[in-house]
């Protein structure tokens, strides 16, 4: 069994992180007659698959589902990392794309939403853009 301090030296991460991870319920601890927690070795592997996704972009509630489809609430091999890996594939290829157009148009525009004062007259006259949605449509 782990402490809090433990884990957190052994993950890297903060303490005030895995109390709202449990209480997120990604991760679970036992508690001492003193009330402090104690955690099974197996949630350091969790707390990494946890960080590592979050790492990758993949959000909170993708992960908490992701969690909560393991049997028994078992800590994730590596065939469950595969798993889910490619069934975020396309939303990480996606988030890939964004981030490039956003790179390579930084210095001129960041896609029209518009915060180009100089050059949006010229890329999106009148605001046509606009009838599209809100927020930076080229890039979305």
């Amino acid at each position: 069994m782990l402490t809090i301090g433990e884990l957190s030296a052994r993950s890297g991460v903060a303490p005030s992180a895995l109390r709202f991870y449990e209480e997120q319920g990604l991760i679970s601890a036992e508690r001492t007659g003193g009330n402090q927690r104690r955690y099974e070795r197996s949630e350091l592997r969790r707390v990494s698959f946890i960080r590592i996704a979050q790492q990758v972009g993949i959000s909170l509630e993708r992960i908490r589902a992701a969690l909560a489809e393991l049997p028994e609430s078992r800590t994730p091999t590596k065939q469950d990392w595969e798993k889910l890996s490619r069934q975020w594939h396309a939303e990480l290829d996606e988030r890939i794309g964004m981030l490039e157009r956003l790179r390579d148009n930084l210095t001129g525009c960041i896609g029209c939403g518009c915060l180009s004062l100089k050059s949006c007259a010229l890329y999106n006259p009148g605001d046509v853009l606009a009838r599209e949605g809100t927020g930076p449509r080229r890039l979305l």
